[in-house]
């Protein structure tokens, strides 16, 4: 590797084939970052790369690697995958997520909602650290970031169910991604507590309400819901994590919880650390199999 790959920043951005994942791919590739992007459909992630390079600066490098995260099985392979490609990572933005009209088991036995928009962040996260302190060994405390894409839905949640934690029964869609988006916030709290001293900061985002595809997937009452709000774009959407993830200095408020270029509170139940805590041991148990 010549010295200015080596220069390089290197970024990986999950859910980068549409959506806000693609403009915060585009826009880190357009600023010479070296971008490792995953994606599911194939023919998205085929587009998604030809799109991001040719906004990308000469010279930087976008790979585009195909998983399905609702499996853990298929997070291990590609963070395998991805410590093929590289030896160190400035910046991982978990932003992958969504919703469904029906509850849908995966073959591991978890339920989707939470498996793709929690456990798999979690679980790449955790497989990742290696890379994660290796960048923040080398540049400036602060400089190497975890970025978390959540929701205000977080705030509809009216917390964690520890006796049915995935919706096992009474699966309600948007209540299940409502929980969801809180554990994001929660484990955004944590691991950010867990990494203090390492040069290692974590934030957790809103990006607001995006006219994505994520709205087609959701229940009919979550749509008739969306067709009366203003939607954003999806350059609307990833500006506040492009904001985290490029400011020369990193944002105050580490583990905290951000939309519009700003900190907010978190819901009441989001900034319960003891929820916290039990969160991060309960989902470490889930994942453990996995390579924990």
């Amino acid at each position: 590797m010549d010295v200015e790959q080596e220069a390089r920043k290197v970024a990986v951005v999950t859910g980068a084939s549409s959506g806000i994942g693609l403009v915060v791919a585009r826009e880190l590739a357009a600023q010479g970052w070296r971008v490792i992007g995953q994606g599911r459909d194939p023919q998205r992630s085929t587009a998604a790369v030809e799109e991001i390079r040719k906004s990308a600066a000469p010279g930087a490098t976008i790979d585009m690697l195909r998983a399905n995260l609702s499996l853990m099985t298929e997070v291990t392979r590609l963070a395998g995958e991805i410590a093929a490609l590289t030896d160190r990572i400035d910046l991982l933005v978990n932003n992958a997520g969504g919703t469904a009209n029906a509850q849908v088991m995966t073959s591991e036995g978890n339920e989707a909602t939470f498996a793709v928009n929690h456990l798999a962040p979690f679980l790449l996260t955790h497989r990742l650290l290696p890379l994660l302190y290796r960048a923040a060994g080398r540049t400036p405390a602060g400089s190497t970031r975890i970025i978390n894409v959540s929701s205000s839905a977080h705030e509809y949640s009216p917390g964690l169910n520890w006796q049915d934690l995935q919706s096992f029964e009474n699966f309600v869609p948007i209540v299940a991604y409502c929980n969801a988006k809180l554990a994001n916030v929660l484990f955004t709290r944590t691991v950010a507590a867990r990494l203090a001293g390492s040069g290692i900061v974590a934030y957790v985002v809103h990006p607001g309400a995006v006219d994505t595809r994520f709205f087609s997937y959701a229940d009919e009452g979550t749509q008739e819901f969306c067709r009366t709000q203003k939607l954003l774009s999806s350059e609307e959407g990833a500006d506040t994590v492009l904001w985290l993830a490029t400011s020369p200095v990193p944002a105050p408020g580490n583990g905290r919880y951000f939309h519009q270029r700003r900190e907010i509170p978190a819901s009441a139940a989001g900034q319960n650390d003891d929820d916290a805590e039990r969160l991060w041991s309960v989902t470490r148990e889930l994942v453990e199999k996995y390579g924990m």
